[in-house]
């Protein structure tokens, strides 16, 4: 109805349902409506054909022609997967692309072949460098997933800002006020309106060492791949009248180029069990590794349903009225 290939539809609707799977609502379901507003607008390509050069036998340069962040990216992943399996290590960077969801949703999927992606992403500038007052980088996250023997892979998908920008939209949209510590308005004094706190900037995670961070991921998703960079980044919500260009890096090996991996899955599996069975602090019930409460949750997740707050909830019946869609979520009894 909104002119996206049905195959296309199926990868973005899978990308988005998972991240509500795993608790990741500011990356799912929530952002249909913004993708569906560009795609009218002309400014995002839903049917966008994807150009990749192949520089060398393991090293991919492509060009999204700013089509849907995660239908592009999940494409030159597939490309990927092969040419690791093949030299041990491959990887790619994206241009003309655009918000691509959760990063750690595409290393997962590699951790399901006993492979080990790094990915990175740029975004629009909501995050100030350290000492700055005004926005440059975006929340520019990183991710990696492990394989591992207990049933989930190891998965750190984290942004390089105090907290996601997501969840200062989310706070946003719903009234609610945000901590102090998150970020700084549009003069550079710190807020806990979250409104005015997308008017100003997030905070780096912990100081200069998240703005260096930051600093790598951007040139390695921007710099590298031809992208937009910094400022020059589209804005997903005010910009409704340019493109994003927003730039993504892929770097994958391949386990068993580097060990057998059931030896590598009893390494891992050692060390986390070394890591949960460690001292805890006072208070402390359990220790987890990264990707382990995204793994229960999930589990609760496909047991009870999903939860989808009220005013997503709401947004997604507009759209579907507006485009002549059955509306079929029913609320949880």
């Amino acid at each position: 109805s909104a002119g996206v290939p049905p195959g296309n539809a199926r990868v973005l609707a899978d990308a988005l349902v998972e991240a509500d799977l795993l608790g990741t609502s500011t990356h799912g379901v929530s952002r249909l409506n913004i993708y569906l507003r560009r795609i009218q607008k002309g400014l995002i390509d839903p049917a966008a054909e994807l150009r990749v050069e192949q520089r060398r036998p393991a090293v991919l340069v492509a060009d999204a022609g700013s089509g849907l962040g995660q239908v592009q990216a999940m494409a030159v992943l597939g490309r990927l997967f092969p040419l690791a399996a093949e030299f041990g290590v491959a990887s790619a960077t994206i241009s003309n692309s655009q918000h691509f969801g959760a990063a750690g949703y595409y290393c997962n999927l590699a951790a399901e072949r006993d492979m080990i992606l790094l990915a990175t992403t740029n975004a629009e500038p909501a995050m100030a460098p350290y000492g700055g007052r005004e926005a440059f980088f975006g929340t520019n996250p990183v991710a990696v997933c492990f394989p591992t023997g207990k049933g989930y892979a190891v998965r750190v998908d984290l942004a390089t800002s105090i907290v996601a920008r997501g969840n200062i939209i989310a706070a946003a949209k719903q009234g609610d006020t945000i901590p102090l510590g998150w970020a700084i308005d549009a003069e550079g004094e710190p807020t806990t309106d979250a409104v005015a706190a997308l008017a100003g900037a997030v905070l780096t995670m912990a100081g200069h060492k998240g703005s260096a961070l930051a600093l790598m991921v951007e040139t390695l998703s921007g710099v590298l791949s031809g992208a937009a960079v910094g400022p020059e980044v589209g804005s997903m919500y005010k910009h409704m009248d340019r493109k994003q260009d927003v730039g993504h890096f892929f770097c994958l090996l391949d386990v068993a180029a580097y060990m057998d991996v059931s030896r590598f899955k009893e390494r891992i599996d050692a060390m986390i069990d070394q890591i949960k069975g460690s001292r805890r602090r006072p208070g402390v019930n359990e220790i987890v590794v990264p990707g382990e409460l995204e793994h229960r949750r999930a589990a609760e997740n496909r047991s009870m349903g999903i939860r989808v707050d009220d005013a997503t909830m709401n947004e997604l019946r507009a759209l579907c009225e507006e485009l002549e869609v059955s509306f079929t979520l029913a609320p949880s009894s």
